[in-house]
């Protein structure tokens, strides 16, 4: 009796100790994470199964606090606020940045540049775009995480836009950037403007339209109740909403929290492609049925928009940073056929 006594008190010592030594072994990871998109938008739906995954698959180590709707600072200084230590990381997109760089349009939204998100993120995961992009955000204390891509974009708008013909005069919000430059030279007026700020402008007629997000992400915005026409399939705009995270911050992270943090991004990639083309054929269904005209663009005035679009491109390829890009995009856009070598 002793002997097993003292057997079990041998036992139970160690388990303790292994209690301990596993306990003082766990590391936590806890970020503060911000993104534009509404939880009840698709795309908001689609980062709070994110945030969900990483949680889960660091089975509780890394903790996420997320903020939806811009609601610590402004969409436009969500980057900043992650850099400086506001928050830890921005779920928006490079192309809020293109002020601070121009480099940070073509990982932001390369217009008239990629048909599908299938092409845009295989640029960025095997055509060199991460090894492109990393040194831009290293240069302002960040860390690309990886992209999630949800396809062209439709346009909201109180009158028909059918053509180029239609751009002219036409009062619309724009993301900050090259879209602005693009469509002056097509006639329309552009209004840059926060992305919260869409639906109060389009209400009080401030603007006749916007380029906010895909079809099902508008619906979720509920701008289709305001205006009676969307472009579908879109053409003119399929930004890349990236995770980037305050690097210092990154690189202190354990590495298997570092890895699951990248290979959720590429599931969420793939899970918001895929969720989109879904989304987007059930939205434009729905708008018919309540008489919102949908409009779809001939391949002439695609190609004159298009034509427009990498016209503009040289305007920003104005940095070390940017001209590696462009080159980087034109000789993978170039593989797929897409523009002549």
């Amino acid at each position: 009796m002793t002997f097993l006594k003292k057997a079990a008190s041998v036992a139970a010592v160690a388990a303790v100790a292994a209690s301990t030594a596993m306990t003082a072994s766990a590391e936590t990871t806890k970020l503060r994470i911000q993104t534009h998109y509404a939880p009840e938008t698709v795309s908001g739906q689609l980062a709070g199964q994110y945030m969900q995954d990483i949680m889960d698959m660091s089975n509780g180590e890394i903790e996420v606090e997320m903020f939806y709707s811009s609601s610590v600072v402004k969409s436009v200084e969500t980057f900043d606020a992650a850099a400086t230590g506001i928050l830890d990381c921005d779920m928006t997109g490079g192309g809020y940045q293109t002020g601070k760089n121009s480099a940070f349009q073509f990982v932001g939204d390369i217009m008239g540049g990629y048909d599908t998100p299938y092409q845009q993120l295989s640029w960025l995961y095997f055509g060199g775009g991460k090894e492109a992009a990393a040194p831009l955000y290293n240069k302002y204390g960040m860390e690309l995480i990886g992209w999630w891509v949800y396809g062209q974009e439709s346009f909201a708008s109180s009158k028909p836009i059918k053509s180029v013909a239609d751009f002219k005069d036409w009062k619309f919000r724009s993301p900050p950037g090259m879209q602005t430059k693009i469509f002056e030279s097509l006639g329309a007026s552009p209004i840059v403007m926060d992305f919260t700020e869409i639906f109060t402008a389009l209400e009080t007629g401030i603007i006749d339209g916007a380029d906010a997000s895909g079809l099902a992400n508008n619906v979720g915005l509920g701008l289709y109740d305001i205006v009676g026409h969307a472009n579908f399939p879109g053409f003119h705009s399929m930004p890349s909403d990236h995770l980037a995270c305050n690097k210092a911050v990154f690189d202190a992270m354990p590495a298997h929290h570092q890895k699951i943090m990248k290979v959720a991004m590429e599931a969420l990639a793939l899970r918001t492609a895929l969720t989109f083309e879904k989304k987007n054929a059930e939205a434009a269904a729905q708008l018919r049925e309540q008489g919102i005209e949908l409009h779809q663009w001939t391949r002439e005035d695609l190609q004159e928009f298009r034509n427009a679009a990498q016209a503009a491109w040289g305007d920003f390829a104005d940095t070390p940073e940017a001209e590696a890009l462009v080159a980087s995009h034109l000789n993978y856009l170039g593989q797929l056929g897409l523009v002549s070598k």
